[in-house]
């Protein structure tokens, strides 16, 4: 894959939790307007991973660039710029109990630069209906279903327009019929050009949206091939 098509490109990297070395030699790309699912056991590295690529841990060797930054070079103050570019959806939700759907989404505009209030209304308005739930800006998180506070993440990470969504196991709290509505919605988001990096223990999922498959194993990272994953029985 030409590099300047990649959203993420890593090669020999190795990913670390604190002085221990959790993944090595890790290789592989991401094109833009990819889907990718990145699967393997618990403590595999998976979340150690996605956490490196959106710089919340360091990249101690190797090359690493995400949405066209370098991970290596990053400086403290050049990670704001960086998450600008990604959307980041977790399975624990966390959104601010404390606050409307709409002021948990109004808060990472203001974060993220975002000075006009007519243009963060309307933005705020925009990505919620994109993910299904116009109706609910003034509900606090706690009057929402977990699908609809799944959905409110999806939309809070759909707010700057990201060139890559990055998804922690996005269903691994919900039930399969809700599971399947996220799915979908990841979907139309990818097919409509975000490139998406979804970590999941769920081999349904990718047996009924079958997109490329990055395991963690034993230290490493690879593709596998649907041959393997019909021994698995997916």
């Amino acid at each position: 894959m030409d590099t300047a098509t990649a959203v993420i490109e890593l090669r020999d990297a190795y990913i670390m939790q604190d002085v221990n070395t959790v993944l090595q030699n890790v290789s592989f790309s991401v094109g833009k307007g990819e889907f990718v699912y990145l699967v393997g056991r618990t403590g595999s590295g998976k979340s150690s991973l996605l956490k490196t690529l959106y710089a919340d841990l360091p990249l101690p060797e190797g090359m690493g660039s995400v949405v066209g930054y370098p991970l290596r070079k990053l400086s403290t103050d050049k990670v704001p710029y960086l998450r600008r570019k990604l959307g980041i959806v977790f399975q624990d939700f966390q959104l601010l109990y404390d606050r409307t759907v709409a002021q948990n989404l109004l808060f990472v505009l203001q974060a993220t630069g975002w000075r006009d209030k007519s243009k963060m209304k309307n933005r705020v308005q925009d990505v919620l209906m994109r993910v299904g739930l116009s109706g609910v800006a003034g509900k606090m998180p706690h009057q929402l279903s977990g699908g609809e506070q799944q959905r409110v993440v999806i939309a809070r990470a759909l707010l700057n327009e990201p060139l890559l969504l990055l998804a922690d196991e996005p269903t691994g709290n919900l039930d399969p019929d809700v599971t399947d509505g996220i799915m979908r919605l990841f979907m139309e988001i990818n097919n409509a050009g975000t490139a998406v990096l979804m970590a999941t223990h769920n081999y349904e999922l990718i047996r009924r949206y079958p997109k490329r498959v990055l395991r963690c194993e034993n230290g490493h990272v690879s593709f596998i091939g649907s041959e393997e994953l019909r021994f698995k029985g997916v």
